[in-house]
């Protein structure tokens, strides 16, 4: 990354974390320490990472909104990973006990809501339209949560309703991140829109990197255990290609159900690590990449462009 970009964005992920860590003092004590649990467990702050690379498009940016905004958007992620946790009963989140096993799922549900509030709070500073487009982007949220918790209606493509449900649950909030980012900067609507649709497939790009890194990683990354989704009965996209295989009689035999002994999770893990649904959701992958890329031609060179197209090449690589 080009190193004045660097320093702009090194800067801007410092105040912003700053800002988590501010925003969840609470007089009762109890909310700060719950609060606090996610935002110090780490993460990679996608999501202000591409507010601030978006906010280098336009002709002049106004820093504090941009920092705000970003701070909005992962206060808003913290928040649904609270309720995800209690809603998959998990127990570990970013490599710590998630907060619904550490306290209960009463305290997770409320530490939640106590960070949309304040996500709302802020947004409210940022003027009417960002408070409906964050209003919006959480009901799209919500509305991926439903989708996916209700499952594929009779006669639905269960690919197509799984690729609709990442792009609910994980590319609306980075889009949301990518569009803040270009409102607050000045940048046209037209590049606006393009860092939005860029963000928006990129982001859904992620969760199938997370899928394809589930199954082939031997070790544990981005806080989660190899075949995790195995253990809790969540089909990702490689599964579910795997499923559409008539070959794969065991492999569908396993997946019918969460699996709780670690000797069928390897027998499963194993089946699909040699099964065609690695290789098309890898392509599926490639497919996302090149649309980002598409995106990114809309809009002027600069070094946060170079670096949107890292971000494109990255989330391909990081899973092969």
């Amino acid at each position: 990354m080009d190193p004045v970009l660097t320093e702009v964005v090194q800067d801007g992920l410092a105040e912003v974390e700053r800002n988590l860590h501010d925003v969840v003092q609470n007089e009762f004590h109890p909310v700060t320490e719950t609060s606090l649990h996610l935002v110090e467990a780490g993460g990679k702050r996608i999501r202000p990472l591409f507010t601030l690379l978006a906010s280098q498009f336009g002709a002049e940016w106004d820093r504090e909104k941009v920092i705000k905004a970003a701070t909005v958007v992962e206060l808003t992620h913290l928040a649904t990973l609270y309720h995800d946790d209690v809603m998959d009963e998990a127990t570990m989140r970013r490599g710590a006990v998630s907060a619904n096993v550490k306290w209960d799922n009463s305290i997770a549900i409320l530490t939640g809501d106590f960070l949309f509030a304040h996500a709302s709070r802020l947004t409210a500073d940022l003027g009417t339209d960002a408070a409906r487009i964050i209003a919006e982007t959480f009901s799209i949220l919500v509305t991926g949560q439903m989708r996916e918790t209700v499952g594929p209606q009779p006669g639905e493509d269960p690919i197509a309703h799984y690729l609709r449900v990442i792009g609910e649950k994980t590319g609306v909030l980075i889009a949301t991140a990518a569009r803040f980012g270009g409102m607050f900067s000045d940048a046209t609507e037209e590049q606006t829109d393009a860092l939005r649709r860029y963000a928006e497939v990129i982001g859904a790009a992620f969760q199938i990197s997370d899928d394809v890194i589930d199954i082939a990683s031997p070790s544990v990354q981005s806080g989660k255990t190899p075949g995790t989704d195995l253990r809790e009965g969540v089909k990702t996209l490689p599964m579910l290609y795997a499923l559409a295989d008539p070959a794969e009689t065991r492999l569908a035999e396993l997946l019918a159900g969460p699996i709780t002994d670690d000797e069928l999770v390897d027998e499963a893990l194993a089946l699909l690590r040699k099964s065609s649904g690695m290789d098309k959701a890898r392509e599926i992958l490639d497919e996302y990449a090149d649309r980002a890329r598409a995106e990114l031609d809309k809009l002027p060179p600069c070094a946060a462009r170079d670096a949107l197209d890292d971000l494109a090449t990255y989330v391909v690589a990081r899973s092969h």
